[in-house]
């Protein structure tokens, strides 16, 4: 620290340029940062300024105490050569697929990406297929990638078309990602925006994300927890799943409250996969606003979705647990759909004040679970549930409580696919309390609710 004047001390800057930074776009300034970066850590910390300008750089490696500092008017550029990222750390190999890291912090603490800039990963081009990845390049880059971090900070800042994973925080503790946008191409698969990997107290808020996969998704790719993360006040638009928890579930998931969200145009609006062997417990969704996209072909789709499963014959059986979902409010033309399993079943799920409006229903003739990550074999379970004639559908649950859930159907919709609010199957110790469906009753031959294989469960006040 450079003191300013008696008993106050200013932060000691470095500014990119004076490092021999161009700032064109066509010089590539990644030694330059480098080098500014390097030297704020020797001097004990600070921040690193870029100014205004256009930087075209490779990998940059973060240093304890250090700030990244993207100033107004400040455009980062992620090169587009494979030689311009580290090899040893930051490529990941996955099915042909190479992935360079634009931004990397490793086992630091009080690091820092910040300002009124943006960065620009250069994913712009469409892809062809989707899900088939014909015309997947065999280089990406990804943005950031903090690895066994302590007090992360990412702030104000603007990523523009990442080509993979944009915010990947692996094994990291005490992480604040605060009013950032990720606008990346909705045809870009693996372009997922921020994915807390096995960390620990980790806040999201403010944020604006739309992706070509998922929005905000938890995965613990390694037998370490997921646990304390907080999300709120975000918007999230995305061609997957906008909050997804796994599919990647290796370590347990556990403390986590999703608020005051507004997720639109999004095939899967909240997900949890758990087909590794993990337990998701004491999870919250409340105060949420979803809307699923009309017509959506790539893969089925479900507005809530939860799903116990094992990804190989040898996989552990996971668990689901202490799960609620409150005050939200769901658009689409097709149904909530959640699932365990005879010997894996989702204990303790509540449903409280949930209203599903539906202006025209989706063909459940083909309908599957949504699409998630690669399965050894397929399974009944993938279209056993998803089909049944109902907007709430729930299988091998105990201990669930449904409270005012209302099911609002256009007419042409309702004759064109009748269906109940809710069918439950293989239900054990529940309450059904204020089930609503227009049309009622007497509009069809499908009830309001129907349950099958169902033991202790109260009906009242519907």
């Amino acid at each position: 620290m450079r003191s300013s004047r008696e008993g106050e001390t200013k932060p000691i800057v470095f500014n990119v340029r004076d490092f021999g930074a161009a700032g064109d776009r066509q010089q590539n300034d990644r030694t330059a940062i480098q080098t500014a970066i390097d030297a704020c850590s020797r001097a004990g910390g600070g921040t690193v300024c870029v100014p205004a300008g256009d930087y075209l750089s490779g990998t940059l490696r973060l240093q304890s105490h250090v700030t990244l500092h993207l100033g107004a008017g400040a455009r980062l550029w992620a090169s587009t050569d494979p030689h311009d990222y580290d090899s040893q750390h930051d490529y990941e190999s996955s099915g042909g697929l190479l992935v360079g890291t634009l931004i990397v912090a490793e086992d630091a603490e009080h690091v820092a990406v910040e300002g009124g800039g943006t960065i620009h990963g250069q994913g712009v081009a469409d892809l062809g297929a989707r899900w088939g990845v014909p015309d997947r390049p065999s280089f990406r880059t990804g943005i950031c990638l903090f690895q066994g971090c302590r007090h992360v900070v990412i702030r104000d800042i603007t990523i523009l078309y990442s080509d993979a994973w944009t915010v990947h925080l692996q094994r990291c503790e005490t992480v604040f990602v605060d009013g950032v946008t990720i606008f990346n191409n909705r045809h870009r698969l693996n372009s997922d925006g921020i994915d807390p990997n096995s960390c620990r107290d980790v806040h999201i808020a403010n944020c604006h994300i739309v992706t070509g996969d998922d929005c905000i998704v938890l995965k613990a790719t390694e037998p370490h927890p997921c646990e304390n993360i907080v999300v709120t006040n975000c918007t999230l638009e995305t061609t997957c799943a906008a909050v997804k928890l796994g599919t990647e579930s290796f370590g347990d998931f556990r403390d986590i409250h999703i608020s005051n969200c507004t997720i639109r145009n999004s095939p899967v609006g909240i997900g949890l996969y758990v087909k590794d062997g993990a337990t998701m417990e004491r999870v919250t969704f409340s105060n949420l606003s979803i809307q699923t996209p009309a017509d959506w072909q790539e893969h089925s789709v479900a507005p809530i979705f939860m799903d116990i499963e094992k990804r190989c014959a040898d996989s552990r059986i996971g668990a689901i647990r202490d799960v609620i979902f409150r005050d939200i409010h769901i658009h689409s033309e097709s149904g909530i759909l959640i699932q365990g399993m005879p010997e894996g079943p989702i204990e303790n799920l509540t449903m409280q004040n949930i209203t599903l409006r539906v202006d025209r229903a989706a063909d459940y003739a083909a309908r599957h679970k949504p699409k998630g990550s690669r399965r050894t074999m397929p399974h009944a379970s993938d279209t056993s549930y998803a089909r049944l004639p109902s907007y709430v559908t729930l299988a091998h649950v105990r201990g669930v409580m449904l409270d005012n859930i209302r099911v609002l159907i256009a007419a042409p919709a309702f004759r064109e696919h009748e269906r109940s609010a809710i069918y439950g199957y293989d239900l054990e110790d529940g309450v059904l309390r204020s089930i609503f469906r227009q049309p009622g009753e007497a509009a069809g031959q499908q009830p309001v609710i129907a349950l099958h294989d169902s033991r202790r469960m109260l009906v009242t006040e519907c």
